[in-house]
């Protein structure tokens, strides 16, 4: 479905909406930010996955294995060293700019661990 094999770029909120949006998407919005951050606000369908873990050897939820990666963080910057992570042990990935802050402004839904309206932390 990508060009992105083994290597990462970035996309804007906009388009890791359309490359996640439905069940049947070859790809998943992984959510690299900590338990506390995940548990006020995220992204609907999203999977989370912490950087902690992920820079620490942990493996991906069974949910994000085989599918393209498109990775998100508060900001960009922990999802920039996610992607390169996650492409360097063969992933197709990609970082969406501006993270969840750039996706909240453009009012994408957000929501919390309960499935309610979230906030970004």
């Amino acid at each position: 479905m990508f060009l992105f094999r083994k290597s990462w770029k970035r996309v804007s909120v906009d388009e890791a909406q359309v490359i996640t949006d439905g069940d049947q998407s070859d790809a998943v919005l992984l959510d690299v930010r900590e338990k506390d951050e995940w548990q006020s606000g995220h992204a609907p369908n999203a999977v989370h996955a912490p950087l902690t873990g992920l820079v620490a050897g942990g493996v991906l939820p069974a949910t994000a294995r085989g599918r393209t990666l498109v990775v998100i963080c508060r900001s960009g910057h922990r999802s920039q060293q996610a992607a390169k992570l996650l492409a360097e042990r063969g992933a197709d990935a990609v970082d969406v700019e501006g993270g969840m802050n750039a996706w909240a402004a453009a009012g994408y839904p957000v929501v919390d661990e309960r499935g309610n309206s979230g906030s970004i932390a």
